[in-house]
């Protein structure tokens, strides 16, 4: 493959070309002729030695190749963007980008504010957060995609340094009305099982540990929907489609606000503990400064100690 016969405007249209179904209306999008857009696609598929997209009368449709190249023409485009937004910031003073890949518990409860306090004491480094789920989270730094995460343990960490984030508690969330609901007494999860379950997706922490407990129980998880947000499982609560597991801080509020029933679980798993991370041996400054930041609060709670001895 020659790659000297790329370069970013063919292959920002082909992406175009994909996306749109037109080569009128990618041309269209990239400011170029109807005719030097046809030209700049066939010049493509020759320097690849393969058709990237189907004619048809009703447009274009990308063959098995055409999107494979779409898919890493759009990570490259992306990645130039980035490299352009970096570029314009260090003009402006930001000497230092950070990305931190983070899990919904540690946004949801914690970072917003001491990612806008660690902002006002380093104005040169940029924090970029990106959400996903831990068992995300963990892979994205290994990949080299983070330079720091945050999630909840569980995950493996072979080939991380980790420390202490924060602590957190998972509570039982309901319908006010639920037979569950109304008492602030403990509940142990084996005692829900019956129920109908909301959950996030695939990957979460908490979702893997209702399973194991569900397991350890000899019980099915009835897991009825999975959703991407604390809130999204709290609508799905608030209309009785089920219960749901969530971490305190991040959900009291939201049932509040919907007239939602919570209860304290009494299994030593609902006491957990977030880490922040990053590659092993990163001794980069900008980013022990930031991860020595987001540890300095991290105090296990006496209760948290306690159900780990009694584990």
């Amino acid at each position: 493959m020659n790659l000297a016969r790329f370069d970013l405007v063919s292959i920002r249209l082909a992406v175009a070309c994909a996306q749109t179904g037109s080569l009128t209306a990618a041309a269209r999008d990239s400011h170029l002729a109807l005719a030097a857009a046809s030209r700049r696609i066939r010049e493509l598929e020759g320097a690849l030695g393969d058709t990237l997209f189907e004619r048809h009368a009703r447009g274009l449709l990308p063959t098995a190749a055409g999107r494979v190249f779409v898919k890493h023409g759009l990570t490259l485009l992306q990645t130039m963007e980035h490299l352009d937004g970096e570029l314009a910031d260090l003009r402006q003073g930001i000497a230092r980008h950070i990305r931190l890949c983070a899990s919904s518990a540690a946004i949801s409860q914690f970072l917003p504010t001491l990612l806008a306090q660690y902002g006002r004491l380093h104005p040169q480094v940029r924090v970029d957060l990106e959400e996903q789920v831990s068992e995300t989270v963990v892979t994205t730094l290994r990949e080299g995609r983070a330079d720091v995460a945050v999630f909840v343990e569980g995950p493996d960490t072979s080939g991380l340094a980790t420390r202490l984030f924060r602590e957190d508690e998972l509570v039982l969330v309901l319908p006010a009305k639920h037979p569950l609901a109304g008492k602030k007494t403990p509940i142990a999860f084996a005692d829900t099982l019956d129920e109908e379950w909301i959950s996030l997706t695939a990957g979460a922490a908490m979702l893997q540990q209702q399973q194991q407990a569900a397991l350890a129980a000899n019980r099915p998880l009835k897991l009825r929907m999975q959703v991407r947000s604390f809130d999204a499982v709290c609508h799905m609560v608030a209309s009785g489609l089920g219960i749901a597991v969530l971490p305190k801080g991040a959900s009291l509020p939201i049932a509040k606000t919907m007239k939602l029933g919570w209860r304290p679980l009494s299994d030593a798993w609902a006491q957990r503990r977030l880490l922040v991370a990053t590659a092993a041996g990163d001794n980069e400054a900008a980013i022990v400064s930031l991860v020595d930041f987001l540890a300095a609060g991290a105090q296990p709670s006496q209760k948290a100690k306690a159900g780990r001895r009694n584990k």
